[in-house]
């Protein structure tokens, strides 16, 4: 009796060592997928005509991916896997998400939002600086992050994404660098920001909030 019990407990203690194992291995790509997931209920949203939830997944999908890569690096989980479901996330929420904020019947506009998603394609795929802590290009998820916040802000104003985007898109693609600003492993008060961001979901009624996502 006493054996089996021991085995028992001993099978019980490592299914639950592996369980701890699986989760610390899958947490980072936890968040990409919900990032990726974000993404495509905002491409639905614009399809069906909901431009102010579209703009608010975009920015939940921001905060989204500003975790997995700090929550990879923190449990010492990084991957190949983890790399591509990265970009993959980044592709649909930064990239084709975020082009449908710019969309109209306007044969102009369908052009830009081609050309928001191809410029995030060739910053994704090619854009590597080679300096540690340093992007080479401005990162996709800044200028969605710009482009929803000012989309909540002048409540679709064409004129004013139309402009965005074109800079955006420049920015993109251009040869200057910038610093990787990890938020979340940088010094208390930037997370406490981060925290801040959080919080500002549950007030994404009042559309103003969404300045606190330019800090």
């Amino acid at each position: 009796f006493f054996q089996r019990t021991s085995k028992l407990f001993l099978s019980e203690r490592a299914s639950w060592v592996q369980l701890k194992e699986f989760a610390r291995k899958n947490a980072a790509n936890t968040l990409s997928v919900a990032n990726m997931v974000m993404g495509m209920a905002s491409i639905l949203s614009s399809l069906n005509g909901h431009h102010y939830a579209a703009c608010w997944l975009v920015l939940i999908g921001y905060l989204l991916d500003l975790a997995d890569g700090a929550v990879a690096r923190r449990l010492n989980a990084c991957s190949a896997l983890g790399a591509k479901l990265d970009d993959f996330a980044d592709f649909t929420t930064f990239g084709i998400a975020t082009s449908l904020l710019l969309r109209t019947p306007n044969i102009l506009d369908n052009i830009l939002c081609m050309c928001y998603v191809l410029s995030v394609f060739i910053r994704l795929c090619f854009f590597s600086s080679g300096i540690p802590f340093m992007y080479r290009g401005l990162p996709c998820i800044y200028s969605s992050a710009i482009l929803a916040c000012l989309s909540l802000l002048t409540g679709g104003n064409m004129a004013v994404l139309r402009l965005t985007a074109v800079v955006m898109i420049l920015f993109m693609v251009s040869q200057t660098l910038y610093p990787h600003d990890r938020v979340l492993e940088s010094q208390a008060w930037k997370k406490v920001i981060y925290a801040g961001g959080i919080i500002m979901v549950f007030c994404s009624s009042f559309p103003p909030v969404c300045l606190y996502y330019l800090l």
